[in-house]
């Protein structure tokens, strides 16, 4: 796979498939830091004005937001063939799975930290998965 986009990562080819593993999760960990970051601005400004109760208790899970418009935008770029279709299938199974396992293990946390895991955990075995999975299941098929 040649890079033909621009040099901003993530390096994409020149179907728009992102082709660096390392690249993928920077993107996807950054995407959660400002996630986390969104909520807890906004947790902050309702718990000063009264409507949010206490801090710390917006879902975390909703960190996934900006990691799942990426893991959408690369499962477009594989166009033809099923293999998009199967690897998001098992990446997400499993990736759900570690993620609630995870934040159940954080239970005791406030639901914003507890979430935030859960998140975390998931967007990362997620693209882990998606990323070896689409190519292994393209090389197979093609």
């Amino acid at each position: 796979m040649t890079q033909s986009r621009s040099d901003s990562l993530p390096r994409r080819d020149a179907a728009g498939r992102i082709v660096v593993l390392a690249d993928l999760l920077g993107v996807v960990l950054a995407g959660l830091v400002i996630g986390l970051l969104v909520l807890l601005l906004f947790d902050g400004v309702f718990t000063l004005i009264g409507s949010g109760g206490r801090l710390g208790q917006s879902n975390g899970w909703l960190a996934v937001i900006l990691p799942a418009w990426l893991f959408t935008d690369d499962f477009r770029a594989w166009r033809g063939g099923s293999a998009r279709f199967v690897a998001a299938a098992v990446a997400a199974g499993v990736a759900v799975t570690s993620g609630l396992l995870a934040a159940g293990l954080a239970a005791d946390l406030p639901p914003l930290a507890g979430g935030g895991i859960g998140a975390g955990v998931f967007s990362l075995v997620y693209a882990a998965v998606w990323f070896h999975g689409v190519r292994w299941l393209d090389r197979r098929s093609g």
